[in-house]
């Protein structure tokens, strides 16, 4: 249900080439039926689309997924039957709608209060913070110890948020979470993945991924240092932040490099579009005047090329030269997206412009083109409304990055029943 499928290559513009399966590192048919013979259980908490469970793939259960939004749960439906998932506020949940035991639990909590557009308000666990939507990770932080308390503790737990996680509130945030993972018994640890290392989209996020004491984690998924490509220095900083006991627990993830991307922003691009519309003439002429000198220059540049050229712009606010703000069109030509965002107002919303010599258009990107941007095949069933179904894309978690981290973590643990100690990496 992820793999992108080939696009539509006629057309006056001719944009979109043949878009074969990304050559992500997959586990073997063998892996997948042992995974499938283990019966691997989770959770999906905060659900939205079901990004997460397209990305952990055929070989997972799904026992129970929830969300609150009555779009992103009708979309969740739409694409894997409305069997297990349960529109409701995490804080409302009571362990006894939870059923049975998993695996693992996966948790993608809001990021708005982690971001620069949410103004890193933060987790808001103290009495005199006000409630922010990211706060909702201690409601579904009591979920996990009332199902310890059961004894139904997932053995995994999978957290996945914005880079800004690592250093929101002065990196008390992360602290905060280590802590409370620490107080639960369970080891962790955290990567940073960019989905540009799989997709044409520049979108890193954390995953930290913690595993109970109790179950042992083999020896080479484990490194004695922090590497370069997925702990890069706001990780690092992060971790020497935790307390003593809980840099204890820590673990330094080892993860293999994906194979080298082959496909481009341009590949991903409807040549007949669905959802949205070309701009008119004077539109397009009107986000050329919002762009600085430099961007100008971008686009004279393409133009230069007398090649077909594919760009990414989003709006933004600058400092102008008086000292007052004003909107700038910033445009890239790189052949990767921005990374998509929810669609809370225009600005928020990525617009591709498209380069033939002089002759230039633009467009808003489309549903199908966000979707693709995050992994989801053409067979994904998006909402009707444009603002919808981007907002199901732009607040998901990239599939591929999950079936890697799937793949090369999260299945080996679980396949590794023993009952030895679970080793720790150095501090």
């Amino acid at each position: 249900m992820w793999l992108p499928q080939k696009l539509c290559t006629d057309g006056p513009f001719r944009v979109g080439h043949a878009f074969e399966k990304p050559r992500f590192v997959l586990p073997s048919p063998a892996e997948v039926a042992l995974a499938d013979m283990n019966g691997f259980n989770y959770y999906e908490f905060f659900a939205g689309g079901g990004m997460a469970r397209a990305g952990l793939g055929a070989g997972w259960n799904c026992l129970f997924a929830n969300d609150f939004d009555a779009m992103k749960v009708a979309t969740y439906s739409a694409n894997w039957g409305s069997e297990h998932i349960l529109r409701e506020d995490v804080a409302k949940l009571s362990p006894s709608r939870i059923p049975g035991s998993a695996d693992l639990a996966w948790a993608s909590f809001p990021c708005q209060d982690l971001s620069l557009a949410g103004d890193y308000a933060g987790l808001g666990r103290a009495a005199s913070t006000a409630p922010t939507r990211s706060g909702t990770f201690w409601p579904f932080w009591s979920l996990m110890k009332a199902l310890r308390k059961e004894a139904r503790a997932p053995r995994l737990i999978v957290l996945e948020n914005v880079h800004g996680v690592l250093t929101s509130n002065g990196g008390r945030d992360f602290a905060a979470i280590g802590e409370a993972l620490s107080a639960s018994e369970y080891n962790f640890g955290a990567v940073v993945v960019d989905a540009i290392r799989f997709l044409p989209q520049s979108r890193p996020r954390v995953f930290i991924i913690a595993v109970a004491g109790k179950i042992a984690i083999p020896g080479h998924l484990l490194a004695d240092s922090p590497s370069e490509e997925w702990h890069p220095r706001a990780l690092t900083s992060a971790h020497a932040r935790l307390s003593t006991a809980d840099r204890q627990k820590w673990l330094w993830w080892r993860l293999p490099a994906p194979p080298q991307r082959s496909h481009t922003f341009s590949d991903l691009i409807e040549d007949r579009p669905t959802g949205v519309k070309w701009h008119s003439a004077a539109e397009t002429a009107r986000l050329i005047e919002m762009m600085s000198p430099i961007n100008r220059a971008k686009l004279e540049r393409a133009k230069r090329t007398r090649r077909l050229t594919v760009g990414a712009i989003y709006r933004r606010t600058r400092q102008s030269p008086d000292g007052g703000k004003r909107q700038r069109a910033e445009v890239r030509f790189d052949e990767i997206a921005g990374c998509l965002r929810t669609p809370r107002g225009g600005s928020s919303r990525q617009t591709i412009i498209l380069v033939d010599g002089e002759e230039v258009r633009s467009r808003l990107l489309s549903p199908r083109e966000a979707a693709r941007l995050m992994g989801l095949d053409d067979g994904y069933r998006l909402p009707d409304r444009y603002n919808d179904a981007y907002h199901v894309a732009g607040d998901g978690v990239c599939v591929p990055a999950v079936r890697h981290i799937s793949a090369f973590l999260l299945e080996p643990i679980l396949r590794h029943r023993t009952d030895e100690t679970c080793p720790q990496a150095a501090e």
